[in-house]
C-alpha cells in the first residue's frame, strides 16, 4: 500500500466507519471552565488504569487541561446529544444552564452522563494537528443507559443483539 499519502478529506471519511463513543473532556481552570467533545478516547492500560484522548492543537479546553493536571470524562448517553454539539461548537460559556456537579477536586462532572472519570495527566504528546494526552484515571463511576455513538458523521445509540 505504498504510494502518495491518503487525502485528509478521504482519510477522514474512512476513519468515520469506525463507530466510537462521544465524551466530554472538561477542567476548571483560573475560576473558569472548558470542555470539549472527544471521540478519540480509548484505554491504554490496566495497571495502572490510564486513558488517552486527542484535542486539537491550540485548543482553550487542551491547554486548561495540561495547565490544571487534571481533568474529567463525561461519557455521553444516546439522550445527551445535544451536549455533543454545545462542546463542539463557539458557544462561549458551554456550561451555562447546565446540570453540573464537581468533583472533590472541583472538576465539572455532567449530570446524567452515561459515565465519568475524573483523571490526572501523565503524558501529552504532539500528533500532527493534534496532541494525545494521556491521563491515569483516579475515579469514576457509571449508570444504566444507552451510549450515545458517532459512526460516518451522523450520531446515534448501541443496541445490544
Amino acid at each position: 500500500m505504498r504510494g502518495a499519502a491518503i487525502d485528509p478529506k478521504h482519510f477522514r471519511s474512512v476513519m468515520g466507519s469506525f463507530p466510537t463513543g462521544v465524551a466530554v473532556v472538561a477542567t476548571a481552570w483560573d475560576h473558569e471552565l472548558f470542555g470539549a467533545t472527544v471521540n478519540s478516547l480509548t484505554s491504554v492500560s490496566l495497571q495502572p488504569c490510564i486513558l488517552l484522548f486527542c484535542t486539537t492543537e491550540g485548543s482553550a479546553t487542551g491547554a486548561a487541561i495540561r495547565k490544571r493536571g487534571l481533568f474529567s470524562v463525561n461519557i455521553l448517553g444516546a439522550h445527551q446529544l445535544d451536549l455533543s454539539a454545545r462542546f463542539t461548537g463557539k458557544q462561549k460559556n458551554r456550561f451555562e444552564d447546565l446540570a453540573v456537579a464537581f468533583s472533590s477536586d472541583g472538576l465539572p462532572l455532567l449530570q446524567g452522563a452515561a459515565a465519568q472519570m475524573c483523571c490526572r495527566v501523565t503524558t501529552v504528546h504532539k500528533a500532527g494537528d493534534h496532541d494525545i494526552i494521556l491521563g491515569e484515571v483516579m475515579s469514576g463511576d457509571e449508570m444504566a443507559c444507552s451510549p450515545l455513538v458517532f459512526h460516518k458523521g451522523a450520531y446515534g445509540h448501541f443496541q445490544r443483539a
